[in-house]
This record gives C-alpha cells, structure tokens and sequence, in this order.
C-alpha cells in the first residue's frame, strides 16, 4: 500500500506516531471519451478561451467567482496562509458510540498503522477502544484541507473515516414530495414486517458483486474477440529529410552560413510531430495540433 500521510494520534498527553494508508480503492472501467468520426481518443488541456493559448501550471492561479465573470484572486502563497500551520496531528476531542453518528456523515476510510516506535501506545489505544467500545471523534488536516474525524477499531487495525461536518448535511426538509404524516394498513404493514423479517439475515459483504462491472467487462472481452476494435489512427509525422531540407531552405532565406544552426540528424521522432500532453482532470476543449516542445513538468496549485 502507499503510504498517504504521515502524524500522530494525540488523545490527552498521549501521542502515537501513525502512518496513513486508504482503505478503499475505486475499480470503476475507465472509459475514455473518443471522436466518433475518425477514433481518435479527445485531449484535455488546460486552454485559455481569451489569450487561445494552452496556460503552463506556472502561469494558473485560484479564484472564487463571487459574480457572472467577476473573480477575487487567490496565489498558492495566500492559500497557504489561510489554511494556516499545516497540522500532522489527528487530534482526538471526544470519545462517543458508534451507534451514535448517522453513516450519513461518513465519507472515506483510512488504516492507521504505527509507525516509528509507536507499536506500544498504538497498542494501548487500539486495546483500549475495543474493551470501551468507542471511537473517536478527532480535527485532521489531510492535503491542506480540514476534516472531521471518526478513529475506530476495524479487527486488529486502527482506521480513520473522514467524516462531513454538520453544516454540509442538507436537511430532509429540502428533499421535495416527504409526506407530513403516514397512514397506512394495518394488514399490509403486518405483511410487510414479515417480509422483511424473512429477508433479515446477517451482513456478509462477500455475497454482493458490482454486477455493472462485470457486465461491463464480460462486453470488453466480447467486442475484443470479434475484433470490434477501432483502432486511433496514426498522427501525421514529417520526414526527417523534409524537415532537413525545409531548415536548409529557412537558413538560405536568412543568408546565415550552413553550418550556423546545429541539426540533431538522429533517427528520433522529429519535434513537431511529437504529440500534445495529455492532462487528465482538464476542462475538455477541442484537439489541438502537436506542439513542438514537451511540457516542462510542474506541479498543480493546491
């Protein structure tokens, strides 16, 4: 597993070095967006509509949108501090029953394992959660964002589920058409409590499958055998003489001697037939033509 976080579980005076590792992990089929007319697989890029040029990471800052077109900026820098201290400490403030907090408020689970010489008061806590029965209630900073969080016991592993806070919750008065009160038939809530009464049985998640995904695999394997492929066709790439000829053609306009611009004659991919970086989770535009130079690689504002 990857490791995602690095801290310490802090309840009282008490302080236990704990890695983090995600507990889940998404096995959604990954269906890419394709040109119907010619099968190309589509680009994202990170396109500016004004200057119609495709911004570096360098060049991309945060706003909020406080009217149509009308934004206050926000630099990393100004980010950072607004999220003040980053925080490495998953910082218990109550102890409650699991029973306790609606799975409404639930969001993603992490295992916490010691870490460091931290085995014993991982131990500690682990043992003595079990024997109480209770789960923390605790404030983490994961990613520059704060979260509420729930530590409990899952067999012999300490993990952590984020979880919302309370003014994220939509209230059910929101939700349209709940009926103010409920009147119903005797016989048929007699009848309907003993259906659900034979359908009870204990939870094993091991007998529920994502049929949609095998289905969806099953049909994957099914158009690969009967060849019902559509292959992406090949970009269109210069010949390296042409573009050698074309260079020679550009000095001889210019009247610059020939040997005064070096040419890489290797048997590369020539520049500008290299293709355009892809950059998933990019608002989707129209395909671009290659450029002739790599994208430096940068990391993403946070």
């Amino acid at each position: 597993m990857h490791t995602v976080w690095k801290g310490a579980i802090s309840f009282g005076l008490v302080h236990v070095p704990v890695k983090m590792f995600s507990a889940t992990e998404d096995k959604d089929i990954s269906l890419r967006m394709i040109h119907k007319t010619c099968g190309s697989p589509i680009a994202y890029v990170r396109r500016c509509p004004n200057c119609d040029i495709e911004a570096e990471w360098d060049d991309i800052i945060k706003g909020y949108e406080y009217e149509k077109g009308r934004y206050v900026l926000f630099d990393k820098e100004e980010l950072e501090q607004l999220a003040g201290e980053k925080s490495h400490t998953i910082q218990i403030m109550d102890f409650v029953a699991l029973e306790e907090i609606d799975p409404v408020y639930f969001q993603k689970t992490y295992y916490l394992s010691p870490d460091q010489a931290g085995s014993n008061a991982y131990g500690l806590l682990l043992q003595a959660m079990s024997d109480t029965g209770k789960i923390g209630v605790a404030k983490v900073s994961i990613r520059s964002k704060s979260s509420l969080a729930a530590i409990r016991v899952i067999d012999n592993c300490l993990a952590m589920e984020t979880i919302f806070y309370p003014d994220e919750i939509r209230s059910i008065s929101h939700v349209p058409g709940i009926p103010e009160s409920v009147n119903v038939n005797e016989k048929e809530l007699t009848m309907a409590k003993l259906l659900i009464e034979q359908l009870s049985t204990p939870f094993e998640p091991s007998k529920y499958s994502d049929d949609y995904r095998a289905n969806m695999l099953q049909a994957i394997n099914n158009k690969i055998a009967g060849q019902e492929v559509q292959v992406a066709p090949q970009q269109e790439q210069t010949n390296v003489l042409d573009l050698m000829a074309a260079l020679q053609a550009s000095l001889d306009a210019a009247k610059l001697p020939p040997g005064g611009v070096g040419l890489d004659t290797g048997s590369g991919t020539p520049a500008a037939a290299a293709p355009a970086p892809s950059a998933a989770d990019q608002p989707l535009v129209k395909p671009r033509k290659p450029r002739a130079k790599k994208d430096k690689a940068t990391e993403t504002v946070s």
